[in-house]
């Protein structure tokens, strides 16, 4: 059982978190650099520790040198994989524009 997410990376964040999802792919902002490997060390790390997985159970199976990746986990199927990454925003506040009317 293998599970497969599709990331859009912003790498050079203030913390690492998903910020939201475009069709079936995620987005994830992570505060690392894109050098020399680091962003994609802390994309396995920051998902490995939500899974509770180890780290060896996950790997970038394409988009290493990219913003967009696929990456894969083993022990784990999409349904779970999906509520773990939603569990993990918890509620967010209404940033809409509308305002309450003074009386």
């Amino acid at each position: 059982m293998k599970a497969h997410i599709q990331l859009k990376v912003r790498p050079g964040a203030k913390q690492t978190a998903f910020t939201g999802r475009l069709d079936d792919i995620w987005k994830l902002d992570v505060s690392s650099p894109p050098v020399d490997g680091k962003a994609n060390e802390e994309i396995i790390r920051f998902l490995a520790e939500l899974c509770g997985t180890p780290r060896s159970a996950l790997r970038i199976v394409s988009g290493a040198g990219s913003p967009r990746k696929l990456i894969e986990i083993a022990g784990m199927d999409n349904e779970t994989l999906a509520r773990v990454i939603l569990e993990s925003h918890g509620s967010r506040p209404h940033t809409g524009s509308a305002s309450k009317r003074k009386s």
